[in-house]
């Protein structure tokens, strides 16, 4: 693991070195894959439903839709730094959409990662600067999902032009959350209030067609978001002269039928401090409905996934 770390941190400091070139890109990811696969082989990768740590929890279930196009992954010691964890969970549509966010759940964490060395590198350039965390995670979380989502495109082996997949991802890095969601899954955190009661802040936005921005934004690309008579209140995006593909969401990977016409894989990134009233926070799919942080879960309607992870033990003293 160390030998892994010390590769990722020349790499890092090499870049505008020399002739001041940045080495490439697949140097870069080389390292990041081989730090997942090290990171399987220690068993700090999580992704199979009912796994369990110690502040950490995962849960799938397949409901009536029949194949359950939900996964999840929580890496602890995210590139070998004790203080970081990535969690990220993705909600697959369309007949590859199982294969779909299974490819960016493998793709992702390593190309987030890489970039995050490299912009690290790049920010540390600036001496009399310190560069901020916040803004150096934002910068790597967008290149990231341009990348794999342009991967996904390319990919002969998957296909995913009427397939894709949501995905909302959080990371740990000591007292820093950051947050990224592309969809329409829900990060849910648990707090205490003045009262000692558990109060559920919502930390993300569902990314759903008929928001205003959102609206706006397939409008002026030429698609169209509406109601089928049979489904009154889930707005969909549609294909300007065509009734496909029906998306119940405005930003996914994949999907590229509709990418021309309003569809982006661009994530919100946002952050927060962790507190002590910080308890846990929890990462679901559309088919999970919280209230009141007892999560309600609708049996037998809704193919449902979720991560629940701990502050308690994550947060310094």
């Amino acid at each position: 693991m160390r030998q892994l770390s010390s590769l990722l941190n020349g790499l890092a400091k090499s870049l505008y070195a020399g002739k001041r070139k940045v080495p490439g890109v697949e140097e870069g990811r080389a390292a990041a894959d081989e730090l997942r696969r090290e990171a399987k082989k220690n068993d700090t990768i999580l992704r199979s439903s009912g796994s369990t740590r110690s502040c950490v929890s995962v849960f799938s279930q397949r409901g009536e839709k029949g194949v359950n196009q939900d996964c999840s992954i929580v890496w602890e010691e995210f590139g070998c730094q004790e203080d970081m964890m990535f969690c990220g969970i993705f909600d697959g549509h369309g007949s590859w959409g199982h294969y779909v966010s299974k490819q960016v759940r493998k793709s992702l964490p390593s190309s987030l990662l890489c970039n995050w060395q490299e912009a690290l590198a790049l920010a540390s350039l600036v001496a009399d600067k310190k560069p901020c965390q916040f803004d150096v995670w934002k910068q790597s979380y967008i290149k990231s999902c341009a990348a794999v989502d342009k991967e996904l495109q390319h990919d002969r082996g998957l296909d995913s032009f009427r397939s894709g997949t949501t995905a909302l991802t959080i990371v740990k890095q000591g007292e820093l959350m950051v947050i990224a969601n592309i969809g329409d899954s829900r990060a849910v955190l648990a707090m205490t209030s003045d009262d000692g009661n558990l109060v559920p802040v919502q930390l993300t936005v569902d990314f759903k067609p008929n928001l205003p921005q959102e609206a706006e934004r397939i409008t002026q690309c030429k698609g169209r978001v509406f109601c089928l008579q049979d489904e009154p209140g889930v707005h969909r995006v549609w294909l300007p002269n065509e009734e496909a593909p029906g998306l119940a969401m405005s930003r996914a990977f994949g999907d590229y039928c509709i990418k021309d016409f309003g569809l982006i894989s661009v994530p919100e990134v946002s952050q927060r401090s962790i507190t002590s009233r910080d308890q846990f926070v929890v990462l679901a799919t559309d088919g999970v409905t919280a209230t009141g942080f007892y999560v309600l879960i609708q049996r037998n309607l809704h193919n449902f996934s979720f991560i629940y992870t701990s502050f308690l033990q994550m947060q310094s003293i």
